[in-house]
């Protein structure tokens, strides 16, 4: 073997220390860190990234034509620490042919159980019921006070039947779920285990005593819950988005809310992330806007490792992890994300 060449990977955010000892003790990689728990910086952003091959960003990170031309040629790898990579200009990244890995599995069960919480909360006015506890307005059982709406009998909506979505609907269903609909590009084979029936979109929003928002953010979906969207929902409907905040059109679910179009709607996403404490939508009692939670496990962490020649790689077979292997050039890229039991995939390629 000849010199091993040092390669400088740049993280955008601190990261769970197993990560970081993936990269360290692979002894070919130079590690730079923004290290903050805070986004970076677009400043600090395109300093960090010069003559950088490898790059681990975060949704939040807008990787454009003006970071890509920053790194550089020796660019060769980027790493998202998300299921999601909108926040990518792929086309861009494609021509440079840069790989680009994501973990498209990895919070499907924390995001299906957060958004049951998110609907369960929503549809039984939890967060109503907590300030009325705080500020003295519980004084006596009141027959008719804070009724919210029950899942057993309802029928339920899904529009994105994807891993979420039908994680969601798994969890959905034992609540007494009468009938689950879902829509999207194509029916599901799968959905039979959940009973799913595939309709138009127009019938699901209209049919709906609960429409759970899950799909990806697309051309064809972006602003997709609209005016119209919302004026075909039943006025005792409840609407909840855990997709991208994009893809409603938030003027148009205030108007719905306020005039009591649709009775409630839970949030776990929005635009922009967190909304100005003084939106509009934030004076509703009607709509809740709810943190994104985590659900990653520090010992399956997110890493990286660069090695040089291909007598030194393992084959995925060997591996205990699931990883995606890229050859560019002379260097071997071994791409490793270390998540339980769950594929990695290339988002401009394929999965290993």
């Amino acid at each position: 073997g000849g010199r091993t060449e040092i390669m400088k990977v740049f993280i955008t955010r601190r990261i769970p220390q197993e990560g970081m000892k993936i990269l360290s003790q692979a002894g070919v990689c130079k590690v730079s860190l923004w290290d903050s728990d805070e986004p970076v910086p677009r400043a600090e952003l395109l300093k960090g990234v010069e003559g950088a091959h490898g790059l681990l960003c975060l949704l939040s990170d807008k990787i454009d034509t003006e970071v890509l031309e920053a790194a550089g040629p020796n660019l060769k790898v980027i790493s998202t620490l998300s299921v999601g990579f909108d926040h990518m200009a792929m086309d861009e990244i494609k021509k440079r042919g840069v790989r680009v890995g994501y973990t498209p599995d990895v919070l499907t069960d924390a995001t299906a159980e957060l958004t049951v919480a998110l609907l369960l909360a929503t549809a039984r006015r939890l967060p109503e019921g907590v300030v009325e506890v705080k500020n003295g307005g519980w004084s006596t059982w009141k027959p008719l006070w804070l009724c919210g709406y029950g899942l057993s009998g309802s029928t339920v909506g899904v529009i994105g039947l994807g891993r979420i979505g039908m994680a969601i609907a798994r969890r959905l269903k034992p609540f007494g779920v009468k009938r689950l609909l879902y829509s999207g590009r194509t029916a599901k084979s799968y959905a039979a285990e959940v009973e799913g029936e595939y309709v138009p979109l127009d019938t699901l929003v209209s049919e709906s005593d609960f429409v759970v928002v899950s799909c990806a953010l697309t051309p064809e979906t972006q602003g997709l819950c609209n005016k119209d969207f919302f004026s075909k929902m039943k006025n005792t409907a409840v609407f909840i988005n855990t997709s991208r905040g994009a893809v409603v059109n938030q003027e148009d679910l205030y108007q719905a809310l306020s005039s009591g179009q649709i009775a409630c709607a839970g949030l776990d996403v929005t635009t922009p992330e967190p909304l100005p404490t003084d939106h509009p939508l934030l004076t509703l009692k009607n709509c809740g806007e709810y943190m994104e939670t985590q659900g990653w496990k520090p010992v399956y962490s997110l890493g990286w490792t660069f090695l040089q020649s291909a007598c030194q790689l393992h084959t995925p077979s060997k591996l205990e992890t699931s990883v995606a292997v890229c050859c560019v050039t002379k260097l071997h890229i071994l791409v490793a994300f270390y998540c339980p039991q769950h594929k990695v995939h290339l988002c401009n390629d394929h999965a290993v």
